[in-house]
């Protein structure tokens, strides 16, 4: 992540931080809280980088130099992580005791040390206390980055002593830029992105088979559905339910179908620019010139009504019978 890409996602903490860092004028803790796949953890790196870089410029850390990449892996020597343990539930008094002792220190290599504290919620009480009296006393040239998902289990005499900056929850697009810049599918990161709303849960969603295979699926199933004169219910029963073979799934299944009824809802209404399916754009106008919009909208809330079934823990199989035949799968 650069400042530009930040300033698009998260303008506020953004302007907040890289006005502070021109100035010289950074407090000495930042709290950075919000919803998981927000960028906090990247915003953090992104500041250590900017504060460290031999080659910054006026867009940011260069991401090349020693130091950039030394920070990016964890092992610059004035830059220290503090995360919980493999397998421990919790930051311990211990681990921000070596903290401290690391601090007490002068820099390395610098003037400057930035610690920074990820999932800091699960600091136990005594680790909050033991900080608490470091940022209340902090030494010259240290800056603390605090981040967390739940800033309300934190003690308030923390959260006082810090600046917070709350993230936003990514927009869809911003989710979608994300996923495609990691490199996945671009067939799926729109449908992951809107099933989602967050880039973690997108990511992983995005590097499943059974994802690529259920989008498969669907589009299997809507050609079916208005293209073959045959009953779709043995297709349900051989191929479709199989790989949607709990609710779960089966949801994620609906979802997706829903999408593709709402993409032909966009096309009647001239709004290309919403098309979730992007990479079958003629296949829907294809299927447009035989489903008004009128027809698209019934189609949309019968996928609801199946979706509310689901929901009630109908069992998935019946749920998709009765839907298909609602949906005019059932010619023979």
């Amino acid at each position: 992540m650069n400042w530009q890409e930040l300033s698009e996602q998260q303008q506020t903490v953004a302007k907040v931080l890289r006005h502070a860092i021109k100035r010289n004028e950074l407090a000495h803790a930042y709290l950075l809280e919000g919803l998981k796949g927000t960028g906090k953890r990247q915003t953090a790196l992104l500041v250590a980088q900017t504060l460290f870089c031999e080659s910054l410029s006026d867009q940011g850390p260069c991401m090349e130099c020693r130091n950039c990449r030394r920070i990016a892996s964890g092992n610059h020597p004035d830059v220290i992580w503090i995360t919980p343990d493999e397998g421990a539930a919790s930051i311990k008094k211990e681990q921000i005791a070596y903290l401290m002792k690391e601090f007490a220190f002068r820099s390395v290599e610098s003037g400057r040390k930035v610690f920074i504290i990820e999932q800091a919620e699960k600091m136990t009480t005594q680790a909050e206390n033991s900080l608490l009296k470091f940022i209340e006393e902090p030494h010259p040239g240290t800056l603390a980055l605090l981040v967390t998902e739940h800033i309300h289990q934190l003690l308030d005499t923390i959260i006082s002593r810090c600046q917070v900056l709350s993230f936003i929850p990514l927009s869809d697009r911003a989710v979608e830029r994300r996923l495609a810049q990691d490199g996945q599918p671009k067939q799926l990161v729109k449908l992951a992105a809107a099933l989602t709303h967050d880039y973690e849960e997108g990511l992983l969603l995005c590097k499943e088979e059974w994802f690529a295979e259920a989008r498969s699926q669907v589009l299997q199933l809507v050609q079916r559905l208005h293209k073959s004169s045959e009953s779709v219910l043995p297709y349900i029963y051989e191929k479709f339910s199989p790989n949607f073979d709990n609710n779960q799934k089966m949801a994620v299944g609906l979802d997706l179908l829903l999408f593709w009824y709402r993409d032909l809802l966009s096309l009647h209404l001239n709004r290309q620019e919403e098309i979730v399916f992007e990479d079958q754009v003629d296949g829907l106008k294809e299927q447009m010139l035989s489903l008004s919009s009128d027809q698209t909208i019934r189609a949309m809330s019968f996928i609801l009504d199946g979706r509310r079934q689901l929901d009630a823990h109908v069992n998935g199989v019946s749920v998709m019978e009765r839907l298909v035949i609602r949906l005019g799968g059932n010619h023979k």
